[in-house]
């Protein structure tokens, strides 16, 4: 009941936030300035953006020549990458379980739910669709395709941006040159993101929500697991264990993983001794231990223990940011990589179907375009709906 409680809480505030908006927007009005307002929506269009696009491809034209046909490339690339990820991680729900990774979709309010996230979610996702609709505009200025109005989108609590081209000169342009203005935006995304990673890498709390392949370039193996806090009056805070401190033994057993404190059994009154790094140095300090509340047979160090465990980059100089700095960047790499890569799977609303169909149009009929399309948008939103509805099964109703 009280994680009900929190969904309808968390979705009514964001109604009565939606109303506020539609209110001032109504007051201020904001329909007078390019803003198209509605009861469900609240949409801006600038006609001016052309002459923006221009400014900036005047000083960037090379750069972006260069970029432009990255883009179909990487388009291919990324469409590819998306498909295996998704048919990968389904197949790991059946053959390998404890590899397959919960997807979700991001609704603020309702899949997300904790205030700061949804700050970090608002205040990224504008930064993301300027970046892409953005790409996508310059490059359509390149290959001398008009812009007609450029602007953005809200709908209560999910977000839109969008350059519009004049539609008639999209179509009669050449087929590689509405290839890379489609994938311009999605492969904006990614190189951003690369940016952003950039700026984290090396970074300890980085390293665990990257694929453990790729974590292995970066990071050397986890020292062992840190410490959060130590209880008051417990046999740890009396032999002297500290916060930050890093256990990586108990009575010789090796502790690299949260999990391996499953396989550690202390009784009560018993003296532990534990292994740890400190600032850089080995220690050993003997624990008495104290009952369990559970079960008073059971011995208790006295430590809240980190979840995950501490890794160490391979370069140890890194840029350390506020914690707020991290979780907004953290937010940006994770936003501009994923609806870069997801933005190219072939659906009738994203960049992807409308890459596959430039490519494959006039080189069948009309009949057979529409049915070949018809199933791969079948194909694909099956990959897809699959992973968040059996990632529900596993986890429940995922929430952040």
């Amino acid at each position: 009941m009280a994680f009900e409680f929190l969904t309808h809480n968390s979705i009514i505030y964001v109604l009565i936030a939606w109303v506020i908006v539609f209110v001032v927007a109504k007051v201020s009005k904001l329909d007078k300035h390019g803003f198209e307002i509605k009861p469900y929506s609240l949409t801006y269009k600038n006609q001016n953006v052309q002459l923006i696009l221009s400014r900036i491809l005047s000083r960037t034209q090379r750069a972006t020549r260069i970029f432009s046909n990255t883009s179909v490339v990487l388009g291919f690339i990324m469409m590819g990458a998306a498909f295996w990820y998704l048919a990968s991680n389904l197949s790991n729900f059946f053959v390998k379980p404890e590899s397959f990774s919960e997807m979700t979709v991001l609704i603020p309010g309702v899949t997300i739910q904790s205030s700061s996230n949804i700050a970090y979610f608002l205040l990224s996702v504008p930064i993301v669709l300027v970046i892409h609709e953005g790409a996508h505009g310059i490059v359509a200025t390149l290959e001398k395709i008009k812009i007609k109005t450029g602007g953005f989108a809200v709908f209560i609590a999910l977000f839109a941006g969008f350059v519009e081209p004049d539609e008639e000169e999209f179509v009669k342009a050449k087929k590689i040159s509405r290839l890379r203005v489609i994938g311009a935006g999605a492969t904006s995304n990614v190189l951003f993101s690369f940016i952003i990673a950039g700026l984290l890498i090396f970074n300890p709390s980085f390293a665990l929500i990257m694929p453990d392949p790729i974590k292995g370039v970066f990071y050397n193996a986890p020292l062992g697991v840190p410490i959060v806090s130590v209880t008051e009056g417990s046999g740890a805070e009396k032999a002297g264990l500290q916060k930050d401190d890093i256990i990586n033994a108990i009575d010789g057993n090796s502790v690299v993983l949260p999990q391996d404190f499953a396989k550690i059994k202390l009784k009560a009154g018993d003296t532990a001794m534990v292994s740890i790094i400190r600032d850089g140095k080995p220690m050993q300090i003997p624990v008495v231990t104290t009952p369990s509340k559970d079960d008073p047979q059971k011995g208790m160090l006295g430590i809240l223990r980190a979840a995950l465990p501490s890794y160490q980059p391979v370069v140890p100089y890194y840029i350390h940011w506020s914690p707020e700095v991290f979780m907004f960047l953290l937010w940006l790499w994770m936003l501009s990589f994923f609806i870069g890569i997801f933005n190219m799977l072939p659906l009738p609303i994203l960049d992807g179907g409308k890459f596959v169909h430039t490519i494959i149009e006039k080189k069948v009929s009309e009949k057979v375009l529409k049915g070949a399309m018809l199933s791969l948008y079948a194909v694909t939103f099956a990959l897809f709906g699959l992973n968040i509805a059996l990632s529900a099964i596993k986890s429940g109703f995922i929430t952040i």
